[in-house]
């Protein structure tokens, strides 16, 4: 039904509905449609943050992870308060809080379920739109948290992801998201109980299909993923004038630092973190965030006039530079296992190991099968030379270039001797 728009030309003084020196003639007929059809709704929440990217603005989204944890916090809510609430929200681990309105918030036979329609922002994926639903029990007897998937979330099933094999593949930054949701919750309310949480993914099941994940050993569904809670844009344009401005800027402060010109290079977060855990005295010098695009950043450096470049990235990562690969998008390219296992083979391994690599999940589960076997130090030493030599290939002359490979679970793992060279300067300078 359509609401007629105001008008101001004819006063109503007795009019509420209108703001209240400019009344209107057609108050009326919008209170006569009010009566019968009743007030619109107000308009539910949308998840507003941007990025700039050059001249453009991209709409962030929130992860599976966050919407399983606004579920959970809206399922709670219900079964503590006897309410169902309109809004749900919560602080992101990257500090960006996320405000939605349920699909759904309604009883169970044991307890209550919350649905949160996963948004992607400007990076459309697979998982757009689709409903993660999160059903919470009341568990009053314990202080337990118990997390654990249902249809559409997968179960790991091989070695060396973020959760045992067998576990539902639920990655440790969501579960912490989740119970410090419930915790918010029940202090609120002041319950001292624990709780048993089930995520599912409507279509989950179905929509895995289309992603990596029966590759890398997670089947049955989709994994609940996050390391920040956020999504950011991947428009591949708008990352390469990120990563450009970032390198102007670079190119800006190196060009007032005393010796040569140099810069730190780091693919994303874990590489960041990395720097600043086992690295902090090379963040005095400039560090730009590569995301995939390393070749093009080695590109963009080499335009910059920078004149010593160091690489510090995680093996999952940086190991596919050892087989010429300078766009690292999993999209792209993804010969992690293949480049361990024809390294392993040079280095003498027999026909089983290689197998084993060549199926192995992650990286992480390729050094494990290496250190085993004995020969992790000769196939990383295999590794780190042949990416020492794609990355001189791309970098002709124009600066030197080395690269510093680290795991999440192995700690470091070893330099390219350009880079064990630039350390040793760097650390003298």
């Amino acid at each position: 039904m359509r609401v007629p728009r105001p008008c101001f030309r004819r006063a109503d003084p007795g009019c509420r509905l209108c703001p209240g020196q400019y009344p209107c003639a057609l108050c009326a007929e919008r209170r006569t449609v009010y009566a019968l059809f009743g007030q619109a709704k107000p308009q539910k929440p949308t998840f507003e943050h941007y990025v700039r990217s050059g001249q453009k603005l991209l709409r962030c989204g929130y992860t599976t992870g966050t919407c399983a944890a606004l579920g959970a916090a809206g399922a709670a809510r219900l079964l503590l308060t006897g309410h169902a609430p309109e809004t749900v929200a919560l602080r992101t681990p990257k500090g960006i809080v996320v405000e939605v309105a349920p699909l759904f918030c309604r009883r169970t036979d044991t307890g209550a379920e919350c649905a949160i329609e996963k948004d992607g922002g400007d990076d459309v994926d697979v998982t757009t739109g689709l409903p993660v639903i999160t059903t919470v029990e009341l568990l009053p007897g314990c202080t337990d948290i118990r997390i654990d998937g249902g249809r559409g979330v997968g179960r790991v099933t091989k070695p060396g992801l973020d959760q045992p094999v067998g576990a539902a593949a639920i990655n440790h930054v969501p579960r912490q998201m989740i119970a410090e949701a419930l915790h918010w919750e029940a202090e609120a309310a002041c319950y001292t109980g624990g709780f048993a949480v089930t995520i599912s993914i409507q279509n989950g099941e179905e929509v895995a299909r289309r992603t990596f994940n029966p590759h890398i050993g997670v089947e049955g569904g989709l994994s609940v993923l996050g390391t920040s809670g956020i999504v950011e844009p991947m428009s591949q344009q708008a990352i390469l004038d990120t990563i450009q401005l970032e390198m102007n800027q670079a190119a800006l402060r190196a060009k007032n630092a005393p010796g040569p010109r140099r810069l730190v290079l780091a693919p994303g977060n874990y590489g960041l973190d990395y720097l600043a855990s086992a690295l902090p005295q090379f963040e005095r010098f400039p560090v730009v965030k590569t995301s995939n695009f390393i070749g093009d950043t080695l590109d963009m450096a080499a335009s910059a006039g920078f004149e010593q470049v160091l690489l510090v990235g995680h093996v999952g990562k940086l190991v596919k530079v050892a087989g010429g690969i300078m766009n690292t998008h999993s999209h792209t390219a993804d010969c992690r296992t293949e480049l361990f296992c024809t390294h392993s083979a040079l280095c003498g391994a027999g026909r089983e190991l290689c197998a084993a690599l060549y199926a192995a999940a992650t990286t992480d589960a390729c050094l494990e099968l290496l250190d085993t076997a004995g020969l992790r130090a000769p196939v990383l030493e295999s590794l780190l030379d042949a990416i020492q030599l794609h990355l001189d290939r791309r970098a002709g002359e124009a600066f030197r270039v080395g690269a510093v490979l680290f795991s999440n679970q192995h700690g470091p793992l070893g330099a390219t001797q350009t880079a064990k060279e630039l350390l040793e300067q760097w650390n003298n300078a």
